[in-house]
């Protein structure tokens, strides 16, 4: 039998395209032609991310700047370059900073990891690029600073010196208040004589226009050595330098510099009051106010990590976070709770910089509560409820006992009797 032969299927026919309406007429190219009208678009694009670039590496002070009181013709403003920016940074939980000594005692019950947790916040001033500028000069939370701004008449290292001593001082303060309210017994410890700011004469458009006559001789975190030939260990040491003086003489000051060491300085002392009814308008003074550099004296080692954040303003967080942890019962409720303040000896709590940036800072980091100080005003409080939003509550507190008082509102449990 003979096999039929093997035939190979055809293909399968191709898919019909569609016809061209009437009157259509198809144009090609020229080869090529796609490939050439693509450079442009690929410089283009090359183009707009080289200028990108280099916004982002040009400083924003090339374009911005703001008007500040023309320090030589009254009621006059210049235009001032603002190379900086205040901006929010983040909310941080306190407790993780905070350790117990060895010389606790097992007497002493500690809770290290309670159910609520307070919040200190920061915020940061760095420099800005011009892209930076551009796209933040429309936010509200965004405030340019010029150079004197941020650092005054000091160099950056002093500045940075200065507000560290002010970060550990705060903290000594808070152990200080947290430890008398939570039934322990502490001690403060005088200590030496610095200047925290020098004494503004006059007030110019929110900033100081006028300082003290001394203001070119001393710098803000100058330690007192020596004052009329008295050698200054505490504040009191000032008292008794001062006494056989009065207003107008010009006494020499050896003080110790940051970055510089000690060097001697004349100084014309002024009246402590401008009044001449005052009974103090015959005390003789420098100008300055000085930092609150007193140690505590515990009966038992605390430490906070404060590590390279400057500044007094977390001294209320410290406050109540140790309270909590050495007191029982829970004085948040369970609650989380952003915290800013400074915090005075006998509770005062006192205002910051900042306030709206770190309502911003609040915010983002998606807690329901804000203590604030008091102190700061209605209308900045109001500016910062703004920022904030709905969903944070601003808790204004002008003493520690207001705000654990506010705690408790909260749900939190009172201090034990």
């Amino acid at each position: 039998m003979t096999e039929p032969p093997i035939v190979a299927p055809a293909p399968p026919p191709s898919p019909s395209r569609p016809r061209p309406p009437a009157g259509y007429e198809r144009v090609f190219a020229p080869r090529g032609a796609a490939r050439w009208w693509g450079i442009p678009l690929v410089a283009a694009s090359f183009l707009v991310l080289l200028v990108i670039a280099g916004m982002a590496l040009l400083p924003a002070e090339l374009v911005a700047d703001k008007p500040m009181p023309d320090p030589d013709h009254e009621g006059a403003t210049i235009d001032v370059d603002t190379p900086y920016a205040l901006v929010p940074a983040g909310a941080q939980p306190v407790a993780d900073r905070v350790s117990y000594g060895a010389d606790l005692g097992d007497d002493i019950a500690v809770d290290t990891d309670p159910d609520g947790r307070v919040y200190f916040v920061t915020i940061s001033e760095p420099p800005q690029s011009l892209l930076g500028y551009w796209v933040a000069q429309d936010e509200p939370e965004i405030q340019f600073s010029t150079y004197e701004e941020k650092y005054g008449s000091q160099t950056p290292s002093q500045q940075r010196t200065v507000s560290l001593q002010m970060m550990r001082s705060s903290s000594q303060v808070a152990q200080y208040v947290a430890l008398t309210r939570a039934g322990f017994d502490a001690e403060i410890v005088p200590g030496h004589v610095q200047i925290g700011s020098l004494i503004c004469l006059e007030v110019t458009a929110g900033r100081c226009s006028q300082y003290v006559p001394n203001a070119d001789q001393l710098d803000e975190g100058d330690t007192m050595v020596e004052v009329d030939g008295h050698t200054i260990e505490t504040l009191d040491d000032m008292t008794v330098a001062l006494a056989d003086n009065e207003p107008g003489d010009t006494i020499e000051v050896t003080v110790d510099r940051i970055d510089v060491g000690e060097m001697t300085v004349d100084v014309e002392l002024m009246s402590a009051s401008e009044d001449p009814t005052s009974p103090d308008y015959q005390r003789p003074i420098i100008g300055f106010e000085p930092f609150d550099t007193r140690s505590v004296e515990l009966p038992f080692e605390i430490e906070i990590d404060t590590g390279e954040i400057g500044g007094p303003s977390a001294g209320l967080a410290f406050t109540l976070t140790l309270i909590d942890e050495l007191t029982e019962g829970d004085l948040l409720g369970g609650n989380d709770a952003a915290v800013t303040g400074t915090i005075e000896l006998d509770g005062t709590v006192g205002p910051i910089g900042g306030l709206i940036q770190k309502a911003s800072a609040v915010r983002q980091a998606g807690l329901d509560y804000f203590l604030v100080p008091a102190g700061q005003g209605a209308e900045e409080i109001a500016a910062a409820q703004e920022i904030a939003g709905d969903g944070v509550e601003l808790i204004p507190v002008a003493t520690v006992d207001e705000a654990l008082a506010a705690l408790e509102a909260l749900g939190g449990d009172p201090l034990p009797d």
